[in-house]
């Protein structure tokens, strides 16, 4: 009877989770349930198999609602029905079809109208749905004929009282209006909750006919849906044989290409992989793949295949990966085996800037009924909800900040605020808005409004109403079509030295940068800033530790850093191990045969199937479902007890003492979690050496590619720094040299306009069009009747010296744009053909303290460029020793003077701590900790320098300075402000620090991590 229920997924509307929805039901011993959320289908699936296991029979709909408006509850009596409703849905929400308000045309659904709002003419399938509240109403004469079409509708849409005013808190948000001036139509009645089933009925005792009707329209709704069948697309080709077919060949010709086809170990593994692949009917999601590749191939575009997917030879041999895992020893059972039913999960990055030409060619080749990106439920956040519960008890500005940025133990006990937290930890976990999942693409044989409504959200591409999880669940699985700055970086590079050099580089030959002893020489020394993965603090660090000088250490160290394998102590024992060979024991035969690469430990998630096979003698299939047990990936505990039996059992089979088998599963169970992809970080570290040997050999232009894809790690200013320690000379922006982004001429590096902050971008993009147009700009005259720009615009570009091709003085060129524009708005000043020059003024001298440049530049750069910001503190110190040197101070206490990089916020057991980055007057990178006892004494201050008092210790050939003290140290007053002492010391105050923050638990002591040294018989 319970016909139109709402969950959260009705969003900032419902208060109740599916899972509560359904226990109530259970509760409550009802038979038939309807979930009608509004405009979505996210729950139903997981609303269907939650009722199915609870012996209710499950109903599924939409209630439909435009503008706030009831247009009418559309029930599925099958499953064309929800189709039905989702191609009505995704025509509005995708191409703005409107939805009729009366008898829409969905002949496999029962339409349900309020009471207030219903047609002249009811079709077959069409009924009134009536409240009990509503029932005094029929005694009116025009309503007596229509009781015939009339059935029970009793709304629920929350739990309890104190949900009903939840309901309210989450209109207001919706409205982003105050909670007093909700109208009664924004809200639903306080009635819409679950009642007794039999007290329900009781109000309609004298209206059998109503009852009867509610009956027979549950009776009619009966929605099956299948899970366990694939839902993508089946075939690449027309048919299953022509897919395997056109594999074997593709795999085969690369089998030739990288290998030969007499290679036997190549030739049987190739079979065994395209065996499996054809046995799980994988080809066409190989081929799918292989097909996109193709394409980003044929547009010039540079991608990685990373993750698991570079575990199979098949996937290397057709181009998707570019890691040869029997180089590797990469196993295919971590990607793809016979236990394992859902299509293998492909992760291919492209750079940010073609990412979208990929996405464009997907949707239209394979059709855009076909094709959607996964959604994803973005819920209430911590600051988020305070500030929107906040708002909609009317609190102002400065009480929503302190709720939004102090932690709850510093806000006021006061009753409003009292208030707001309770209904804000209500709403933890609630759904807030839809978004797009940042790169899953679902493609499926049907068309895709077989299973979900899409929407359209501002990125313009369309979305499924449901996760990722759910898109599984129902047998369709994602593509992952991811993006980053890194890949741009490498391409952008081999364009601008192709571009300014002449020079082909042909990067996708990864042989290129595995044995280059410079680069490698790099490696070791941790001069990484920039390189793709490997320039952070701690990467860095890392890299000097181990004094990393080749490709496969590369590749553990790109899996060690992880968090979650840095926290299962893996890491500390890999840099003793990998500095101390002769230190320790293995722990067993098969550790050092199977693992002696990575000096015993399982540092990978591969090395759990290897050990599980070697030592305990299960196959590699069930060796990757223990790993998958162990690392909570979709098992229950049983599942994973039955794993763990059958590898004792194994085990012993094997002749394995007891004591020895369990401390074998022990080490398994502790890494197992925590472990990284192998292969995933050998693309990684391919990547990371193509752009090390970009940056080891085309300095300059790497780093101003790195500059014009964003960066990574750091901010701008730290690879301007790297560019100038290259040997380049840095500019400012300049109208006539300057590109919007940041450009090169041999040595000489001119900042992109795009990086004046204040300027607009579209202003930064009109300067260097006109001039490639019409030719240099010829005076600042010249410049304002060729470029529309107000006065505060124009005053910046003067400010940067973005004018000094005119050999004029700041002063002079900014009384002259007072001549020239005045206070006037941005207009086009057409240059005429017989031009009358302005008159010139003989301007007073005026001395200039050259210092002045530098504050300019930090005030609309944020960063100096014409001088160093050594060269602007009040002191001349400059420390008793430089970076270079640390490692032959281990133990030593140094005084040093230095610039702020960043910072690391790390826990620990004895509270929290920071790891810092500086420059010191050279240059030259090095690292700090700061410990509590320290920072509450000596706290970091902001951006800016320092004078650092600590004692050096290298761990492993790596320095880090233990901080005792440190100061921040002045600058010289800004000469811009010499009359106004506040104003002269503003300009430092606004210096730049990247600040990170971890909020990890504390990484385990020596002693914690359990891991022996020792061989054990």
């Amino acid at each position: 009877m319970f016909l139109n229920c709402h969950s959260f997924h009705s969003l900032r509307y419902g208060t109740i989770s599916i899972n509560d929805l359904v226990q109530q039901a259970v509760n409550l011993k009802l038979k038939t349930l309807a979930l009608t959320d509004i405009n979505t289908v996210t729950g139903i699936y997981d609303f269907y198999k939650l009722c199915n296991d609870s012996g209710i029979k499950p109903v599924v709909g939409v209630e439909v609602r435009i503008n706030n408006e009831l247009y009418y509850i559309c029930l599925a009596q099958n499953l064309k029905g929800i189709q039905e409703v989702n191609k009505m849905l995704t025509s509005y929400n995708c191409y703005e079809v409107p939805i009729p308000r009366f008898n829409p045309t969905l002949p496999n659904n029962l339409i349900i109208y309020p009471l207030s709002n219903f047609p002249e003419k009811l079709s077959e399938n069409e009924f009134i749905g009536i409240r009990y509240d509503e029932l005094n109403f029929l005694i009116r004469p025009e309503l007596q004929p229509l009781i015939s079409k009339m059935i029970i509708l009793h709304p629920v849409t929350f739990k309890t009282k104190q949900e009903c005013n939840l309901h309210k808190i989450l209109r207001a948000i919706d409205h982003n209006t105050l909670l007093s001036k909700l109208e009664k139509s924004d809200i639903c009645k306080t009635t819409e909750t679950f009642i007794d089933e039999k007290e329900l009925l009781e109000k309609y005792r004298n209206y059998p006919q109503i009852v009867e009707n509610t009956r027979q329209v549950i009776n009619l709704c009966s929605f099956d849906f299948d899970f366990s069948t694939p839902k993508n697309k089946k075939y690449y080709t027309d048919c299953k044989e022509s897919d395997v077919q056109l594999l074997r060949k593709l795999a085969y010709e690369g089998l030739e290409k990288k290998y030969s086809l007499y290679h036997q170990e190549a030739r049987q593994r190739l079979e065994k992989e395209l065996a499996v692949i054809d046995q799980l009917n994988f080809c066409g999601y190989f081929l799918i793949t292989w097909d996109i590749i193709q394409y980003s191939n044929s547009m010039g575009f540079m991608h990685v295949g990373r993750g698991s997917g570079a575990n199979s030879l098949v996937s290397y041999c057709i181009g998707i990966t570019d890691i040869c895992p029997l180089e590797l020893d990469l196993y295919f059972e971590r990607f793809l085996n016979l236990n394992r039913k859902t299509p293998p999960d492909f992760d291919i990055d492209w750079s940010w800037q073609n990412r979208d030409t990929i996405l464009e060619y997907i949707f239209n080749k394979y059709g855009r009924d076909h094709v959607a990106f996964c959604g994803t439920n973005v819920e209430f956040k911590y600051r988020s909800i305070f500030r929107e519960v906040g708002k909609a008890f009317g609190l102002p500005k400065e009480e929503l900040d302190v709720l939004a940025t102090k932690p709850m133990t510093e806000h006021d006990n006061n009753s409003v605020f009292k208030t707001v937290h309770k209904y804000g930890k209500l709403l933890e976990k609630f759904p807030n808005q839809r978004s797009m999942h940042s790169c899953g693409i679902l493609i499926s044989e049907e068309p895709i409004t077989n299973y979900s409504a899409l929407e359209m959200p501002p990125k313009g591409f369309p979305i499924v109403q449901f996760d990722m999880y759910t898109a599984e669940e129902i047998g369709l699985e994602k593509f992952d079509i991811l993006s980053q700055r890194g890949l741009g970086t490498i391409g952008d590079t081999v364009k601008l030295i192709e571009e300014k050099r002449e020079i082909v580089v042909d990067i996708k030959n990864t042989a290129i940068s595995k044995d280059e002893a410079k680069c490698n020489e790099f490696l070791s020394t941790g001069k990484t800033i920039g390189c793709f993965y490997i320039e952070s603090p701690a990467m860095r660090g890392l890299l000097r530790r181990l004094k990393c000088d080749n490709y496969r250490v590369l590749v553990a160290a790109s899996s060690i850093i992880r968090p979650g394998v840095a926290r299962s102590g893996m890491m500390k024992e890999y840099i003793f191990r990998h500095n101390n060979p002769t230190k320790f024991e293995y722990f067993h035969d098969v550790f050092e045969k199977e693992l002696g690469e990575t000096y015993g430990i399982m540092v990978y998630q591969e090395d759990v199937i290897k050990i599980a096979l070697h030592f305990g003698g299960v196959t590699a299939a069930d060796g990757d479902v223990l790993r998958r047990a162990m690392s909570g990936k979709g098992r229950s505990l049983s599942a994973l007890q039955k794993v763990k039996d059958h590898f004792f059992a194994s085990c012993h089979k094997q002749g394995h003492d007891e004591q020895l088998s369990k401390e074998v599963y022990r080490q398994i169970e502790s890494f197992a979690g925590y472990s990284f992809c192998k292969a995933h970080s050998a693309s990684y570290a391919v990547e990371s050496y193509q752009s090390l040997y970009l940056k080891v050999y085309y300095p300059i232009e790497f780093m101003v590619c790195a500059i014009n894809n964003g960066g990574g790690f750091y901010r701008t200013e730290v690879y301007v720094h790297e560019a100038k320690m290259s040997g380049a000379t840095i500019n400012n922006p300049c109208v006539n040299l300057s590109e919007f982004q940041t450009t090169v001429y041999a040595t000489d590096v001119y900042l992109g306009i795009t990086h004046i902050e204040k300027l607009e971008a579209k202003l930064a993009q009109m300067i260097p069009e006109e001039r490639k147009n019409n030719g240099d700009y010829t005076s600042l005259e010249n410049f304002v009747k060729r470029i529309p720009i107000g006065i505060e615009s124009l005053q910046i570009l003067i400010f940067i010296g973005a004018f000094r091709f005119t050999s004029k003085m700041k002063h002079e060129l900014l009384i002259q744009s007072r001549f020239l524009i005045g206070n006037q708005q941005p207009v086009f000043r057409h240059a005429t053909l017989l031009d009358e020059p302005q008159k010139e003024y003989q301007l007073p001298a005026i001395q200039r303290n050259p210092m002045e440049d530098a504050f300019d530049e930090i005030e609309i750069l944020g960063f100096p460029v014409t001088y160093s910001v050594f060269d602007l503190l009040q002191t001349k110190y400059r420390g008793s020793v430089m970076a270079k040197d640390l490692a032959h101070y281990h133990k030593r206490q140094v005084k040093m003077l230095a610039y702020l990089i960043s910072r690391k916020h790390v826990p620990t057991k004895r509270g929290t701590m920071f790891f810092g980055t500086w420059i010191d007057a050279e240059g030259n990178y090095f690292d700090t900790a700061h410990f509590p006892n320290c920072l509450a004494q000596y706290p970091f201050q902001g951006g800016g320098c320092y004078l650092l008092l600590g004692t050096v210790e290298v761990d492993f050939h790596f320095p880090t300075i233990t901080i005792h003290k440190m100061a921040k140290m002045p600058f010289i007053p800004d000469p811009r402000y010499s009359i106004d002492q506040d104003k002269s010391q503003e300009t430092q105050r606004n210096l730049r620090e990247d600040v990170s923050m971890t909020f990890r638990k504390p990484y385990p002591q020596e002693y914690e991590i359990g891991l022996p040294r020792e061989r054990m018989n």
